[in-house]
C-alpha cells in the first residue's frame, strides 16, 4: 500500500508551550491508523496541521509522495484531506443536503437560484454509496448524533476526501451506532480511503485499526500493528508509567447517612416517577442507552430544568430548587457532560474557572478580588488534580479536553459540595487521566461525599458504583447492587420496554 500522508521531524509551538517536536506520522492507502496519546499528548494539534487549521513552523508533509504546503482547511480539502471534530460542525437548522454542499450548492438560473433537486440528488448519491438510509432533505437538528456523524462523514466524502481525520467518532454512540460506523468506516477502507482515528478507547481499536502510532508530551514514542501489541503495551508507551487499578467497589462497605433523597420526580416526558436516594460515602451510578433520561434527571435535581412535581430532600429536609444557584446553596454540585457549553468559561483562564463557583468568598468588601488567595486555590488544585497547563491565567480555551474536566472537578471541588453529580466524568478523556479520576472519585467516597456518576461506559459503572440504578425511556427499570450489577444484567433492566408500556 502507498502513504497518503507522511510527516517528518514536524514541530508546532505556541506561546509558553512546545505542543509538537519532530513528530513522524505514516497514512497508508486503505487503513485505519489509529493516534493515541494522553490529554495534552500533541494529536489534535497534529491532525489540525493536516486539516489546515494550524500552519507547522518546521518539518515535511508529504501527499502522495510529493511534498506540500497548504494554509487553509480549504486548501487541504482540496487535497482531499477531511477532518471530523469530536464537536460535530453542523448548521442544525439546515438540511442534510445543504449541510454536505455548504459553500458549494449547485445552482440554477445564471447561478442566482439554489438548485435544490440537484442538490438533494447529489447528496442522496453520497448517502447511498455509504448505505446509510438518510433522507437528504431532513433538518439536521432533528437528527440523532450517530445520523449526524453520517452526515459529517458524507460532508468529508463530498470533497472526495481520500484521508479522513476522525476524532472520538463514538464518545456519544451507543453501541449499535457504533457497529454502524465500523461497517462505514470498513466500506471506505476497501475503496482505499486511508483513516486516522483518534480514540481513547481500547476495545474500538482493537476492532478497527490496523496500526497504532502513540505520542506523548508532543513527541513521538512508536508506531506498533494492532494485531500484534498487546493492550497494556500501548497503554504503557502512552502513559509512560505503569498505572494504579482502582478496584472494584467493596459490597461490605457501609456508608453513612441519606444525603440526597428524591421521591416520585418528574420533568419532560424522559423524567416519570424517579425516586431513589444516596448516602454520604456512596458512588451510585446512573446506567442506561442513550436517551433513557439520566442526564435530564441530574439536571432537575440541580434545578436546571423545571420539575413539575415531586420531592427533593437533602440531609432529610425537603428543599425547594428551582435554579442552579439553589442547588449549590444546598451543597449539590454537577459536572455536565458539555463541559464547554454548561461547565467552563472557555474564555477566561484557568483560576478564574476554578474559584467561579464560590466567588464571593474571594472578595473583600464585596467588591474587589482577593487575586493572590484565588491564585493560591488555583495552585493548589493544579497539583491535586495535575491539571496541564503552563500557568494559572492560561485561557481555558487553549487547554485539551482531559484538563478542561479537570478544571470543572477542581471548580465543585473549590465549593466543597457534600453531594456530586458527575455526569459522563470521562468522556474524551485518555486513559491515564481516567484512573486520576476514578482516585479521585474514590477519594471524594472516602471523605464522605455523596457521589451519583453517570457514565455510558458499563465497565466504569461496574468498576466504580455500590449500587446501581438503570433507567429506561426515563423511568426507573432497577436497582442493582454491586454484586448483582453484570453487563448483561444492566442491559436487561436498560431494554425492559415492555415492562414500561404495560406499567
Amino acid at each position: 500500500m502507498s502513504a497518503l500522508i507522511s510527516v517528518n521531524r514536524l514541530c508546532k509551538s505556541f506561546p509558553g508551550v512546545r505542543a509538537l517536536h519532530e513528530i513522524q506520522f505514516e497514512l497508508l492507502a486503505g487503513e485505519v491508523h489509529a493516534l493515541m496519546g494522553e490529554n495534552g499528548a500533541g494529536k489534535s494539534t497534529l491532525m489540525k496541521i493536516l486539516a489546515g487549521v494550524y500552519t507547522r513552523d518546521s518539518g515535511d508533509i508529504l501527499h502522495n509522495g510529493q511534498p506540500v504546503e497548504y494554509r487553509s482547511p480549504r486548501e487541504a480539502q482540496a487535497l482531499g484531506i477531511g477532518i471530523i471534530h469530536q464537536e460535530l460542525q453542523l448548521m442544525n437548522h439546515l438540511s442534510v443536503a445543504q449541510n454536505i454542499f455548504i459553500g458549494r450548492e449547485p445552482r440554477k438560473g445564471f447561478g442566482v437560484f439554489l438548485d435544490e433537486d440537484t442538490l438533494n440528488a447529489q447528496a442522496r448519491a453520497i448517502l447511498e454509496r455509504m448505505h446509510v438510509n438518510l433522507d437528504p432533505r431532513t433538518i439536521v437538528g432533528t437528527l440523532t448524533v450517530a445520523s449526524q456523524q453520517m452526515v459529517e462523514i458524507a460532508k468529508a466524502l463530498s470533497f472526495d476526501s481520500r484521508v479522513l481525520i476522525m476524532d472520538e467518532p463514538t464518545s456519544a454512540l451507543n453501541d449499535a451506532e457504533i457497529a454502524e460506523l465500523f461497517r462505514i468506516i470498513r466500506e471506505l477502507k476497501e475503496r482505499g480511503v486511508g483513516i486516522v482515528y483518534i480514540s481513547h478507547k481500547m476495545d474500538e481499536l482493537k476492532q478497527i485499526s490496523d496500526r497504532v502510532t502513540v505520542m506523548r508530551d508532543g513527541e513521538y514514542i512508536g508506531t506498533v500493528v494492532t494485531k500484534d501489541t498487546r493492550v497494556e503495551t500501548i497503554i504503557s508507551m502512552m502513559v509512560g508509567r505503569t498505572l494504579t487499578d482502582v478496584a472494584r467497589a467493596d459490597t461490605t462497605a457501609s456508608h453513612g447517612e441519606v444525603a440526597l433523597e428524591v421521591r416520585h420526580l418528574h420533568a419532560g416526558p424522559l423524567v416519570r416517577d424517579i425516586s431513589f436516594t444516596l448516602r454520604k460515602g456512596e458512588i451510585l451510578g446512573f446506567a442506561g442507552l442513550m436517551g433513557a433520561g439520566r442526564t435530564e434527571v441530574a439536571r432537575a435535581v440541580f434545578g436546571a430544568d423545571p420539575v413539575e412535581s415531586g420531592e427533593i430532600l437533602v440531609k432529610g429536609a425537603a428543599v425547594s430548587i428551582k435554579r442552579p444557584s439553589d442547588a449549590v446553596r444546598h451543597g449539590i454540585g454537577y459536572l455536565s457532560e458539555d463541559r464547554k457549553r454548561f461547565g467552563l468559561a472557555t474564555g477566561m483562564d484557568v483560576e478564574s474557572n476554578i474559584v467561579m463557583a464560590d466567588l464571593g468568598k474571594f472578595l473583600s468588601l464585596h467588591m474587589f478580588l482577593r487575586r493572590a488567595q484565588i491564585r493560591e486555590r488555583a495552585a493548589h488544585f493544579i497539583r491535586l488534580l495535575t491539571i496541564r497547563t503552563p500557568s494559572a491565567t492560561q485561557p481555558v480555551r487553549l487547554l485539551s479536553g482531559g484538563n478542561q474536566q479537570k478544571i470543572v472537578i477542581a471548580k465543585w471541588l473549590e465549593r466543597d459540595c457534600d453531594v456530586l453529580f458527575f455526569d459522563e466524568p470521562t468522556r474524551g478523556i485518555d486513559i491515564g487521566a481516567k484512573s486520576e479520576i476514578y482516585k479521585l472519585l474514590r477519594s471524594l467516597a472516602a471523605q464522605g461525599k455523596a457521589i451519583v456518576m453517570i457514565s455510558s461506559e458499563l465497565p466504569e459503572v461496574l468498576r466504580m458504583s455500590d449500587r446501581v440504578v438503570v433507567m429506561c425511556e426515563g423511568r426507573i427499570t432497577g436497582e442493582l447492587s454491586a454484586h448483582e450489577a453484570t453487563q448483561e444484567s444492566i442491559m436487561h433492566l436498560a431494554t425492559q420496554r415492555d415492562t414500561l408500556k404495560a406499567a
